[in-house]
C-alpha cells in the first residue's frame, strides 16, 4: 500500500483484513511510511498523514510519535491543518505531558484570531485537555472572549470554565445561560460546600424553566416542537442536585415539575428526554406524594413506547423506586409483565427483575402464573435467575403449603438443571412439615420420577419422598390425586432405574440406595430383592455408595433386629434450628449461637432412639444400644460434630477443617484404664468460643473428665485448649464396634464416643 493513499483507502484495506495479524501488518507498514514522511520537509501531506495516524490510534495501536506533528500543525496558518492539529492534540496529548505546554503560545495567538472558528478550535482544545496552569496563563484572553457579544464563542468559553472548575469570573459566565447551568452543576457535584450558595438561585431557575415550557415556537432553539430541550434537561438536572435533602428548595420547584410533567409531549424523543429528567428530579427531591405518583405514571407510559431504549430506562427507574412507591408501580404490573415477551434480552432481564419485585401476598397466584409461563420459554442465561426469584417469592408469600410444593415441583420439572443447590434440602424440609400432604406429594413425585429421570434435583427429592412415605404410595389411597395402583415391584423398578442410569450423579444414586433400603421396612414381599440390590453396591467403585451399601448389609445381617428402628420415618425438621443454614450462609461464616447446656457424662440409653442432625444428608440416624453405638452416616451439623476414635494409637487427629484442628492423645494405657487428652488449636482470624467436650462410654466403664484449660481457642494459633479424660474399666469388659469408615478416626475394641461443640463457628462442609 502506497503511503500517499487517501484515508478512506487505508480504512478500506484495514477493514478488509481477514485476520488480526494481517491487520497488524498493514498498520505497521503504514505507520513506518508516516514516520518517514514526518522526517521529510513539509510537502503538504502532514495533515493527511496525521489524520491517518489518528485513525490508527482509535484502533488501539500506538501513535505517540505523532505528538510533535500536532504542535507543528497547530502553529500552521492554514485552517485545514489547524483543525487536524487541534484534533490530534485532543486525542494524543493531555495535561500531564510536556508536549502540551508547547501549544500554549499557539492557543494564545489563536484566541486573538480574527476568525471565530479558529478561536473555537483553541477553546475546544483547552476545554478538553487544558491544565489549570494553561487556563490561568490564558485567563485574560478567556475573559475578553467571554465579554464579547458573540454568543457562539461564549458557549465555547463556558465549556472551558466547566473543565477547570475554577470560577474566578462567575458573574460574567452567567451571561451564557446554558454554559452557566452546566458550570454550576459541575461545581455542585464536585464541591458540596457550594450548594447553599447556589440554592439561592432556585427561584430564578424555576422562572427560566417555566418560560421555556410555556413559551411559543422559537425556530432557533426548537427541537421537534420542544423549546430548547437541551437547556431544559440541564436545568432539571441542576434543580435535582439543589433540591436533594432540602425541603425549601424542593417546595419551590414542586409546581414547576408538575407543570413540566403535564405539558410536555412524550411522542417525540426530545419530549421523552425532558420527561425522563423530570421523573428523576421528582424521585430524588423531597416531592409531594401526588407528584411521585405522576412521575410513576410517566414511566408507565414509557413502557408502551415503541423505542426499546425508552422501555429499558423506564423499567430501570421503576426498579429503583418500587420499594418506596410499591402501590404506584403495582398499577402498571400488566404492562411490565407484557415486557417479558420482548425480543430484546436486556428488556427481558429488566422486566423479570421488576416483576419479581412486584410479587406480594395479594398477587402471588396471578403473577406466579406469568413467571412460570416465562420460565418455560426464557433464554438459558435468565433461567437460573428466574428460578431463584420464584423460589424466594414462593417462600415469602405462598398462600398454602400445597401451592408452595406444586410451584417448586413445577419449577424443578421445567428447569431442574438450573436450580440452586439448596433447593433439595429446602423442599425436603417443606415436605416434612406438610404432614397432611405426604400422600399427595409422594404420588406426584412418583409420577414425575417414572416420567423423566434426567432432572437430578427432582429425582433426589422423589427418591427421598418414596423412601420416607413409600407405604402411603403403595396404599393407593389419596383424595388429592387420581387413584393409581402402584405395586412394590413398580417402586423398586423405578429406584433401580435411577441407580443404573448413566444420567444419575453419585449423590442421586445415594438418595436412591437409601430410599431402597428404607422401603425394606415399609413393604412386606420384596425384602429379599432389596437385600440383593444393596449387596450389589457393596463393591461399587464409588466410595460413598459402597460405604452405604456395606452399612446397610451389616444392618441386614448382624443387626437385623435394629433395622426397623434405624430406618424409621424422619421427624419434622425444624428450619429455625441452629444446624439449618438454608443455603444462605457462606463457608466459614462466623456467627454467635446460644450457649448449649451440656452435662459432663452421657450414658447410652437402653432402647434405640433416632436423632436428626442435618437434612442435607439422608443417612441421619444414630442408635444407642448398651454396648453398641452405631452411626450409619455423617452426623456432622453446623455447630457440633460427632466421631468415633480409637484409643490404640498414641495420637489421632479427629478434625482438621476451617482452620480448627482437634487431636486426641493417649497418655497412659493399662488393662484397666487409660488417660486421654484433647488438644484444640485455631488458625483462623477470630477467636472461637464455647468449646465443650462430651464423652459417652458403656455402663461398665467409669468416666472422669477433668476441667478444661479454657473454653476459648485463640486465633492465629497463638494458644491451645486442652482437657483430660480418665477412663477406668475394672471388669476388663471387651467392647464390639461396627467398622464404619465414614468418620474421621479409627475403631478398635475399646470404643469411645465424643461430641464436641463450638458455639461460635459454623462448619458448613463438615
Amino acid at each position: 500500500m502506497s503511503p500517499s493513499v487517501r484515508l478512506q483507502e487505508m480504512i478500506r484495506v484495514i477493514r478488509g483484513a481477514r485476520t488480526q495479524g494481517e491487520e497488524r501488518g498493514v498498520i505497521q507498514r503504514e505507520c513506518a511510511a508516516i514516520r518517514a514522511q514526518f522526517r521529510q520537509a513539509d510537502n503538504g501531506t502532514r495533515s493527511h498523514n496525521l489524520a491517518k495516524l489518528l485513525y490508527v490510534h482509535m484502533l488501539g495501536y500506538p501513535a505517540h510519535f505523532g505528538q510533535m506533528e500536532c504542535v507543528r500543525l497547530i502553529a500552521s496558518p492554514r485552517y485545514n491543518e489547524k483543525r487536524v492539529g487541534y484534533l490530534g492534540a485532543m486525542m494524543l496529548l493531555d495535561e500531564k505531558q510536556d508536549a502540551s505546554l508547547l501549544i500554549t503560545n499557539s492557543i494564545k495567538n489563536d484566541l486573538s484570531h480574527s476568525s471565530q472558528y479558529v478561536q473555537s478550535l483553541a477553546l475546544c482544545t483547552l476545554a478538553c485537555m487544558g491544565s489549570a496552569e494553561m487556563c490561568r496563563d490564558l485567563a485574560p484572553e478567556i475573559d475578553r472572549l467571554l465579554r464579547a457579544s458573540n454568543s457562539y464563542i461564549k458557549k465555547k468559553v463556558s465549556t472551558v470554565c466547566s473543565h477547570t472548575h475554577t470560577p474566578p469570573l462567575l458573574p460574567s459566565w452567567l451571561r451564557v445561560l446554558h454554559g452557566a447551568v452546566v458550570l454550576i452543576t459541575e461545581l455542585c457535584e464536585r464541591n458540596p460546600d457550594t450548594l447553599e450558595q447556589f440554592r439561592k438561585v432556585v427561584p430564578e431557575l424555576v422562572l427560566m424553566m417555566k418560560g421555556l415550557v410555556m413559551s411559543g415556537y422559537s425556530p432557533e432553539h426548537n427541537v421537534a416542537g420542544i423549546s430548547d430541550p437541551f437547556l431544559q434537561v440541564r436545568i432539571l438536572r441542576l434543580l435535582r442536585i439543589l433540591g436533594r435533602n432540602n425541603d425549601t428548595a424542593s417546595d419551590a420547584m414542586n409546581d414547576l415539575l408538575a407543570q413540566v410533567a403535564t405539558n410536555t409531549d412524550s411522542s417525540k424523543t426530545a419530549g421523552s428526554a425532558v420527561l425522563y429528567e423530570t421523573v428523576l428530579t421528582v424521585m430524588d427531591i423531597k416531592s409531594e406524594s401526588g407528584l411521585r405518583v405522576l412521575a410513576v405514571n410517566i414511566l408507565g407510559r414509557f413502557l408502551l413506547n415503541n423505542d426499546r431504549n425508552i422501555r429499558y430506562i423506564s423499567m430501570t427507574s421503576l426498579q429503583k423506586i418500587v420499594q418506596t412507591d410499591h402501590n404506584a408501580v403495582q398499577r402498571h404490573r400488566g404492562t411490565i409483565v407484557d415486557c417479558l415477551k420482548d425480543q430484546d434480552a436486556s428488556v427481558k432481564r429488566r422486566a423479570l427483575e421488576l416483576s419479581l419485585a412486584l410479587v406480594s401476598a395479594v398477587n402471588i397466584r396471578s403473577l406466579m402464573k406469568e413467571l412460570l409461563l416465562f420460565l418455560s420459554s426464557c433464554p438459558p442465561e435468565l433461567r437460573a435467575h428466574t428460578t431463584s426469584g420464584i423460589f424466594n417469592a414462593a417462600e415469602r408469600y405462598a398462600p398454602s403449603q400445597r401451592w408452595h410444593i406444586d410451584t417448586i415441583l413445577h419449577v424443578l420439572t421445567t428447569a431442574g438443571g438450573d436450580v440452586r443447590d439448596e433447593t433439595v434440602p429446602n423442599l425436603i424440609q417443606l415436605i416434612t412439615t406438610a404432614t397432611e400432604l405426604h400422600c399427595y406429594t409422594v404420588h406426584k413425585l412418583y409420577r414425575a420420577l417414572i416420567t423423566d429421570i434426567s432432572v437430578q434435583s427432582l429425582v433426589q427429592v422423589a427418591c427421598w419422598c418414596i423412601g420416607e412415605y413409600g407405604d402411603l404410595l403403595l396404599r393407593g389411597e389419596c383424595e388429592e390425586t387420581e387413584p393409581v395402583q402402584v405395586t412394590e415391584d413398580d417402586v423398586l423398578d423405578a429406584l433401580e432405574t435411577v441407580l443404573q442410569s448413566h444420567m444419575s450423579s453419585p449423590a442421586t444414586r445415594g438418595f436412591a440406595l437409601t430410599a431402597t433400603m428404607k422401603l425394606s421396612t415399609r413393604i412386606t414381599h420384596n425384602v429379599d430383592r432389596i437385600r440383593s440390590i444393596v449387596s450389589i453396591y457393596g463393591s461399587c467403585i464409588d466410595v460413598e455408595l459402597q460405604q452405604r451399601a456395606v452399612e446397610y448389609n451389616a444392618l441386614f445381617k448382624k443387626y437385623d433386629h435394629m433395622r426397623a428402628a434405624v430406618l424409621e420415618r424422619m421427624p419434622v425438621i425444624d428450619k429455625s434450628s441452629p444446624g439449618h443454614t438454608n443455603g444462605e450462609s457462606a463457608g466459614g461464616t462466623i456467627k454467635e449461637l446460644e450457649p448449649t447446656k451440656l452435662t459432663q457424662e452421657i450414658v447410652f440409653p437402653q432402647e434405640p432412639s433416632n436423632q436428626v442432625s442435618d437434612e442435607n444428608d439422608l443417612h441421619l440416624h444414630n442408635v444407642f444400644n448398651n454396648h453398641l453405638f452405631l452411626i450409619l452416616n455423617s452426623m456432622i451439623s453446623s455447630d457440633r460434630f460427632f466421631f468415633f476414635v480409637s484409643i490404640a494409637p498414641p495420637s489421632v487427629t479427629v478434625y482438621e477443617k476451617n482452620g480448627v484442628t482437634l487431636k486426641l492423645q493417649t497418655d497412659t494405657q493399662t488393662d484397666t484404664g487409660m488417660t486421654v487428652t484433647l488438644t484444640a488449636t485455631n488458625s483462623t482470624d477470630g477467636d472461637i468460643t464455647g468449646l465443650t467436650l462430651q464423652a459417652a462410654v458403656p455402663k461398665s466403664v467409669q468416666l472422669q473428665m477433668k476441667a478444661p484449660s479454657g473454653d476459648v481457642i485463640p486465633a492465629h494459633g497463638l494458644g491451645q485448649v486442652t482437657q483430660t479424660v480418665l477412663l477406668n474399666n475394672p471388669n476388663k469388659v471387651g467392647l464390639h464396634s461396627l467398622p464404619v469408615n465414614h468418620f474421621e478416626g479409627i475403631l478398635s475394641s475399646k470404643l469411645m464416643f465424643f461430641q464436641i461443640t463450638l458455639n461460635s463457628v459454623v462448619f458448613l462442609n463438615g
